[in-house]
């Protein structure tokens, strides 16, 4: 069964959005365990300032209540700072299910650290011994040791649950890898078939492709049959491109239809300015380079001795413009040598028209060369439209 390349890249497109979601959440689990890290600094850091609490010298009551106070105040600090830092923690709050007791157990600090206050204040204020406080002061030190005990606990529960999910997330990102690497592979076989369609034993993979295919099909393949090409060159002669042309257009589903003269300046029969072995070797050559900027739809023949008919198919009229301006720019720059007059430049000029559907395409052939016509009587190597002709006769 045929797979349709809209839905395997729609369906690639939901994929890496999923990695992508993915990666933000590893941006979360790093910010979370930045916050663990900035939560366990924290309490050592008021593990450090009840240690100094007790220890001003008593000699300078004045100093030591203004470092006091200092410092008292800064405990509290800390310990809000560490409920504002909870309200980020998602995965302790979601998923191990801790607010209430993280959030008890700060309540609990904070209790602890007032007495603590209290009784260290007293102590130097007063003539009290230093038994009380040091009774506070082992409250409050366990008190927060047990806060980091439970934060390393809650950090390792977590670590088990992050190494879950990205051991599950690189076994289905491998998996689609393969998955969408074989997938992309066979488009990309599907997309060389295309370049040569009567490549044998080739299964299609794609619908797409397929559709395509068989629109490239033609039932007589002109190479097949001698009389549909031009000796020279190896393309359509003039009955060649009827009958390509016949069998093309009803496969251009809305497109338009353009066809352009082209003709080799300085170039006829009556008037050959060299050999007839050069001459083939440039009607060739420029056969070939059309044939370069041929298109599934498209058709392309030697005409006349000097003159190609290229019928295009485009999406846009513009486009089609476009594209045989690409091909005259391209066989400008073709650069060949004869051995009688050394380096020879290719020019040609040419009759752009619109095809309608209801105008067939011989007297579209006919305004073709009128166009053509003109452009020659110009002189400047171009493509010539019919707006052009129109302009000239206002």
């Amino acid at each position: 069964m045929k797979q349709s390349i809209k839905n395997i890249f729609n369906n690639l497109i939901l994929f890496l959005f999923l990695i992508t979601i993915l990666a933000a959440g590893g941006v979360l689990v790093a910010i979370d365990h930045s916050s663990t890290f900035t939560k366990i600094d924290n309490l050592n850091n008021q593990k450090q300032i009840i240690s100094t609490l007790t220890t001003f010298p008593k000699d300078d009551i004045e100093l030591a209540l203004i470092q006091f106070n200092g410092k008292s105040t800064k405990l509290h600090y800390e310990i809000e700072k560490l409920r504002n830092l909870y309200k980020y923690n998602y995965t302790e709050q979601y998923v191990l299910s801790n607010k209430d007791e993280y959030l008890a157990d700060l309540d609990e600090l904070s209790s602890l650290t007032t007495s603590f206050n209290i009784k260290a204040r007293h102590y130097y204020t007063t003539n009290a011994k230093k038994d009380e406080l040091n009774q506070n002061f082992n409250l409050l030190y366990n008190k927060i040791d047990s806060i980091i005990f439970k934060s390393i606990k809650y950090s390792k529960e977590k670590f088990y649950i992050y190494k879950n999910i990205t051991y599950g997330s690189f076994f289905i990102i491998l998996l689609a890898l393969i998955f969408y690497r074989k997938k992309l592979n066979a488009i990309y076989e599907d997309l060389l078939f295309l370049y040569n369609v009567n490549k044998k034993d080739y299964v299609i993979f794609s619908e797409e492709v397929d559709a395509i295919a068989l629109r490239m099909v033609r039932k007589p393949v002109t190479s097949d049959n001698p009389s549909m090409i031009d000796p020279v060159t190896g393309i359509n002669n003039h009955r060649g491109m009827v009958n390509s042309f016949s069998e093309k257009k009803g496969l251009k589903d809305g497109n338009f239809t353009t066809v352009t003269i082209l003709e080799i300046n300085n170039f006829s029969k009556s008037n050959r300015a060299y050999s007839q072995e050069f001459t083939q070797t440039i009607l060739k050559k420029v056969a070939f380079t059309i044939s370069l900027h041929e298109q599934a739809l498209d058709v392309i023949a030697r005409t006349d001795y000097n003159q190609f008919t290229v019928i295009l198919s485009r999406e846009s009229k513009e486009q089609s413009f476009k594209d045989i301006e690409t091909i005259r720019q391209s066989i400008s720059e073709l650069r060949l040598k004869s051995q009688a007059d050394g380096a020879v430049k290719i020019t040609i000029n040419g009759g752009f028209v619109v095809k309608p559907n209801n105008v067939s395409l011989e007297n579209s052939i006919v305004e073709a060369k009128k166009v053509l016509n003109f452009s020659k009587e110009q002189g400047t190597c171009s493509i010539c439209q019919i707006k052009d002709l129109a302009k000239s006769e206002l």
